[in-house]
């Protein structure tokens, strides 16, 4: 059966190519296909179909969005070299220095020794991104690939499903999205929500399914009525429908607490015209067919979003009140939204004057730029979540030029955005005329002006690194205080680290701690302590992320040494941490985890984080293993129980099954509050049955506290059922 799933998927390729019409070289894509063939021959995906189906149906995702040649080759041979014998060099004999170089760079670093599957994961997109600054194809070969696995990811097992979902979420959605690519990028999402939130995914579903033929009927009577107005105009046009893509429809529910009844854009019709004019004519017609609804237009035409979407976004009601949006865009604006930076290739656009493509890719290389000085490679996954996220705000400077920032971005962001020299310098900011904190958001339309200082020395607080929230800010400041402040950063780095060691019960010999200390600076890539002190002063290195390795280094040490007693009997104890005692922990972070919300009584174990201490969940949570023993990473978990007398209060989300009526949420905060239990979020949404779901995040101090809560709520008339649920808004 795998044999003539591959005859089968390899007439696919071939099928794609003709419908296409591009002169495609089929030489070398024959080729590729051969050595792929037989290079890969024997080997199995999980699945249990043949290794080479994967990348002939990366081939053939690449060929939809209308990749070239090499592109095609490349993303046949894209896992010979890290998984068969195939070597590089062969590659480049073969098929030149392009192809190769696309090759390398979708080739993942596997080989080379790393601390953890973090640094590993950060290493492998570092890497990603320098091939990408050089040569764009490889991150549209990358996000294909990840496209494929995310379409055949169930034969997984379940954590590592989680896992693929999660980064596909924080980092190859983005990318697709900076790039342009919609259906990629959305595709990815959607994939990634339905493992991450299951439940959440399916209630969607359910809910577009069952409005799927009024939804229809819906939108080709509005097509109808647009079109037949616009040809009486006339003006050219092509109109369609579109649906909101489900974890567009999630974030709004369940980010924004919004009613699948409250989201005005899950319908929209698209209007396609031959030029910018017709676009701004359009929208006043349609403004003119159907009453607008106030502040819900953008004009991303002259004020294109960053990866270079233009439209008019209108949504506007008919007089039947359903709300619907309008986008209205020309069609080289729509080959641009649906295809990003491949409808470069698919479409050739913008080569008529110049080519703008180098002009389109200048956020990448700045990007990088940015990168260079970042010593903790996992920062640059953490400032894809944010600097290529795809929300974004669009704020002015005094003249009138636009800045495109992230949400949440602060002034402190807007200035290092205009240069790292007027961020350095700056002493305060004005946001439209008036002064504002230095930690105010900006958001869109606001004009932003920054205030500086000329006086000599003058640099940027180390307090703003808690406060910026792009990763271009963060690695400014940084910069400034590694080439500023050298002798100042390893005095605090010093500082900083000792108070750590302390903390953690680390304590040698002077001669053993040097030497001790010298082995933790290597492994954090730096030359000498001297550069591994100041790395900690400037914000480099982050201890509080790198401290659960350097503690188990010390226990390793310890033993192998014998270190006496004294020096090492800290380490073994049990400390309380904030209503936990956790085993082997001395005073350490302590978070209760959001997925199980657990209260005292529930039983719980603990899990050592990366960066944020011991994050506590009860044993039954879904994101704990049931064998331990058999987990990725086993030591990571440790034995916590609860403190004898708590009196920290805990929130708890109860999800209330009620029947709809008047007055019903008055009565459950009225009986909340008879019990003094504090209210911390609340959210509501109706069935079509009648019935109506609410989310209640209350706080408690016990399990049994918990349960007195749920018993007199069922007092309440009209309620079913009150389940705890696992997660708090």
């Amino acid at each position: 059966m795998s044999e003539i799933n591959k005859a089968n998927i390899i007439c696919d390729v071939k099928s794609l190519i003709a419908k296409s019409g591009k002169p495609y070289d089929m030489e070398v894509i024959d080729k590729a296909t051969n050595i792929a063939v037989s290079a890969h021959e024997g080997q199995k995906r999980s699945s249990g179909e043949e290794y080479v189906c994967h990348p002939l149906s990366v081939a053939a995702i690449l060929i939809e969005l209308g990749m070239d040649s090499e592109t095609i080759a490349a993303a046949i041979l894209h896992d010979v070299v890290e998984d068969t014998k195939v070597e590089l060099d062969e590659i480049t004999k073969e098929f030149g220095k392009d192809v190769s170089a696309l090759v390398d760079g979708v080739t993942k670093l596997s080989k080379l020794p790393f601390s953890t599957k973090e640094e590993q994961q950060a290493e492998n997109v570092r890497k990603m991104l320098l091939a990408m600054a050089q040569d764009i194809r490889v991150i549209i070969i990358k996000l294909a690939d990840r496209l494929h696995n995310m379409r055949t990811i169930e034969s997984l097992p379940e954590q590592k499903r989680r896992d693929k979902a999660k980064e596909t979420m924080d980092i190859y959605a983005p990318l697709a999205h900076r790039l342009g690519i919609r259906a990629v990028k959305e595709e990815l999402e959607d994939l990634s929500l339905r493992i991450l939130d299951s439940v959440a995914y399916d209630e969607i579903e359910e809910a577009l399914a069952l409005r799927e033929g009024e939804r229809n009927t819906f939108i080709e009577n509005i097509k109808q009525r647009i079109t037949g107005k616009l040809q009486s105009i006339p003006i050219e046009c092509f109109v369609a429908g579109r649906i909101k893509s489900i974890t567009g429809i999630y974030r709004k529910m369940y980010i924004q607490s919004r009613s699948f009844d409250e989201i005005y854009d899950i319908y929209a019709v698209r209007v396609i015209v031959d030029s910018v004019n017709d676009c701004y004519n359009v929208l006043g017609i349609i403004h003119d067919m159907f009453r607008p609804i106030p502040n819900r237009f953008k004009d991303y035409i002259s004020t294109p979003k960053s990866n270079m979407y233009q439209s008019l976004h209108t949504t506007v009601i008919t007089k039947e009140k359903i709300p619907f949006e309008v986008q209205i865009r020309s069609w080289e604006m729509h080959y641009t939204a649906e295809y990003g930076i491949a409808a470069h290739w698919k479409y050739k656009l913008g080569i008529q004057r110049k080519d703008k493509l180098e002009e389109k890719l200048a956020w990448i290389r700045q990007f990088i730029e940015n990168q260079k000085d970042v010593d903790d490679a996992e920062d640059i996954v953490r400032s894809i979540k944010t600097d290529l996220s795809s929300d974004d705000v669009f704020v002015f400077t005094p003249k009138g030029d636009v800045i495109t920032l992230p949400v949440g971005a602060t002034v402190i962001d807007f200035a290092y955005a205009i240069h790292s020299a007027v961020g350095s310098r700056m002493i305060g900011a004005k946001v439209d005329g008036r002064i504002v904190p230095i930690d105010y958001e900006v958001k869109t339309g606001e004009i932003v002006e920054v205030l500086t200082t000329s006086a000599q020395g003058h640099g940027p607080s180390r307090d703003w690194l808690n406060i910026v929230k792009t990763g271009e800010a963060r690695n400014k400041i940084r910069s400034w205080f590694k080439k500023e402040r050298r002798e100042e950063n390893i005095q605090q780095g010093k500082s900083e680290l000792q108070r750590e060691l302390l903390r953690n019960g680390i304590r040698l010999p002077e001669e053993k701690m040097q030497e001790f200390m010298v082995s933790q600076s290597k492994k954090q890539h730096c030359n000498t302590l001297d550069d591994f002190f100041a790395a900690i002063g400037y914000g480099g290195i982050i201890l509080s992320r790198i401290m659960a390795r350097v503690k188990e280094d010390y226990m390793r040490l310890a033993k192998s040494e014998n270190v006496p007693d004294n020096l090492v009997t800290a380490t073994r104890r049990h400390y309380n941490n904030g209503g936990v005692i956790i085993e082997n922990m001395d005073n350490c972070l302590v978070k209760f985890a959001r997925c199980c919300n657990p209260v005292p009584g529930d039983d719980i174990i603990g899990y050592i984080t990366r960066g944020y201490g011991v994050s506590i969940h009860k044993t039954d949570c879904v994101n704990v293993p049931k064998d331990i023993s058999a987990s990725p990473e086993p030591e990571r978990w440790v034995t916590v129980q609860w403190e004898d007398s708590i009196r920290d209060e805990f929130k708890a989300t109860l999800t209330i099954e009620a029947r709809n009526r008047n007055a019903l949420l008055l009565d459950v905060t009225t009986q909340l509050a008879s019990m003094r239990v504090m209210i911390h979020a609340m959210s509501a949404r109706e069935n079509q049955n009648g019935s109506v779901f609410m989310n209640v995040t209350v706080g408690v101090n016990s399990l049994d506290h918990l349960q007195s809560v749920i018993s007199r709520l069922l007092q309440v008339p009209g309620i079913f059922e009150v389940t705890r649920s696992g997660y708090s808004g």
